[in-house]
């Protein structure tokens, strides 16, 4: 496969991951209610975050595909992607730990927050790796 194409593909894969680690906790806590106080606890919902991850995915997979103009795409998704990590650090920053520990006994919960947003890096780097083989930096 070449750079080109395994470029965005990165970013896709890590919209899809972003996506992913959101759904984690419905898996992990017993009440959905719960969960529900949790991603509304901070600053921002990353589920906000969320939607921009699925509109990265289609706006990756047409630039790939060339149905839209490749630099396009890549600038749109480095844009989205920074935003995605900049409002994902502001929710797992301003979540309260007393909360995230009283949701489950489940130590993965501890860690979830800072797992959404290594997810959401690859998203950026995805961009930014397209537009350098578009040798657009």
């Amino acid at each position: 496969m070449d750079d080109l194409r395994l470029a965005p593909t990165v970013g896709i894969v890590g919209c899809v991951l972003y996506l992913l680690a959101l759904a984690v906790p419905y898996g992990l806590v017993e009440t959905t209610s719960a969960v529900g106080a949790y991603y509304s606890s901070g600053a921002l919902s990353p589920l906000l975050p969320g939607v921009f991850a699925l509109v990265c995915i289609i706006v990756l997979a047409a630039g790939r595909e060339g149905r839209s103009d490749p630099s396009v795409a890549a600038g749109a998704s480095i844009g989205m992607g920074v935003f995605i990590v900049a409002l994902s650090i502001l929710w797992a920053v301003t979540v309260p730990e007393s909360l995230v520990l009283g949701l489950t006994e489940s130590t993965l919960m501890e860690y979830h927050r800072w797992g959404v947003v290594l997810a959401g890096i690859l998203i950026p780097l995805g961009g930014t790796w397209f537009a350098r083989e578009l040798d657009l930096l």
